[in-house]
């Protein structure tokens, strides 16, 4: 809430820097266009808009007209900003032709995860490899804290407020946090060390508290923290800062990052082989190439898909966008270069290909072109409020 409240901060200043307003006129023909506030025979009720907003929405016609304001202030912005953006006839097409086209694949795998169990490192190796990656092990900032909770789902808010009031009366007074957490039925819980890149152990990730942490010092009380259905009392009880551990402490993880680097090297050093091998038999004859037999030959895995679409996911291997990229450019019986994905290496060729219906597309065409010019339009807008955050914080003292 606290980023989407930036972000609209962002945008209306922006707009006032380009003059883009909204006067009293477009804002009450948005409020009276609204189905929310129209009675039966579909006409503006005041009676009804002004209980909706006192009772429901818990505000004040004013600031509920100036929001409005504001929203038709930034739809005018996003009008201003995308009006240019268009799609070509090819940019249709070729879209069109990624969402609905199907294709299978015959792949070559080598997952580094195949060759760890062939790989022995020295205590000697381990050592060296943490001494020259060192970094790459530092604990980011951590925190201890302890905390007690109150619940929030109660209707009397003023008695909630009332018992907050009086329990951090009581600690600031410097008072057990235990004890007064027992005289208010309430329990005192440790969370234990954690990063400011985990989420908080017993409340979840919570920003705010994190921000509030970063500020405070080991022994003070943080304010209370309203988190979904309960009031969070906190006291922060360490703050350790970023370090290197020592290398007995984290010997067994430096050990099975290294494995892992060499078996990702590996894996690597044997798809090359792969790719060699078949790049020969394609210069002998092209309908001649054997993935499956140079695959075992080699110690790898091959396999075929079934029919995908782009966006599919591939079991073991990962979406299926990757493969359809590397397939754009292929001719038939030819095979790719290595691609590399998170899961390992692979080599693919297109064993099926199950073209655009032109008549579909040619039925779909404008709906789908709609569709398309608003994501594209989307996304340039997103790609400004990035642009304007990144000016923000780099402006910032």
């Amino acid at each position: 809430l606290e980023s989407q409240a930036w972000e609209r901060l962002m945008l209306l200043a922006e707009a006032k820097k380009q003059k883009i307003t909204a006067n009293d006129t477009e804002v009450i023909q948005q409020l009276a266009s609204l189905a929310l506030f129209k009675d039966n025979q579909g006409n503006f009720d005041n009676t009804r808009y002004a209980q909706i907003l006192r009772y429901y929405f818990r505000t004040s016609p004013r600031v509920f007209e100036e929001q409005l304001r504001q929203n038709l202030i930034i739809a005018k912005l996003y009008q201003q900003l995308t009006n240019g953006i268009t799609l070509s006839e090819e940019e249709i097409k070729e879209n069109y032709k990624k969402v609905n086209e199907e294709m299978r694949f015959d792949y070559i795998a080598a997952a580094p995860s195949d060759f760890a169990k062939e790989i022995n490192v020295s205590e000697e190796e381990v050592k060296n490899y943490f001494s020259k990656n060192s970094l790459q092990f530092k604990q980011p900032l951590s925190f201890n804290i302890e905390y007690a909770s109150v619940a929030a789902d109660t209707k009397d808010e003023n008695a909630i407020q009332q018992k907050l009031k009086e329990l951090m009366l009581r600690l600031k007074k410097k008072e057990d946090f235990k004890k007064v957490a027992l005289d208010f039925g309430i329990e005192v819980k440790e969370t234990g060390l954690f990063t400011q890149t985990d989420p908080i152990p017993g409340i979840g990730w919570s920003p705010e508290v994190l921000g509030l942490l970063l500020k405070a010092r080991p022994g003070e009380y943080l304010m209370p923290v309203h988190i979904d259905k309960s009031y969070y009392i906190i006291k922060a009880k360490e703050k350790k800062e970023p370090y290197i551990p020592d290398f007995e402490t984290i010997k067994d993880k430096v050990k099975e990052r290294l494995i892992r680097e060499k078996s990702r090297d590996m894996a690597k050093e044997k798809i090359e082989d792969g790719l060699k091998k078949l790049k020969e038999q394609y210069k002998v004859n092209p309908k001649a190439v054997d993935s499956s037999a140079t695959s075992k030959l080699l110690g790898l895995k091959s396999s075929t898909t079934q029919l995908l679409k782009y966006g599919s996911y591939i079991e073991g291997v990962g979406v299926a966008d990757t493969f359809f990229n590397a397939a754009q450019n292929l001719q038939e019986n030819n095979f790719s270069e290595v691609i590399n994905m998170p899961s390992g290496y692979y080599i693919i060729k297109v064993k099926e290909k199950i073209p655009v219906d032109e008549k579909k597309f040619s039925a779909e065409k404008t709906t789908f072109a709609q569709q398309l010019l608003m994501q594209k339009k989307q996304e340039y807008f997103s790609g400004f409020l990035e642009d304007l955050k990144k000016r923000a914080t780099t402006n910032l003292p």
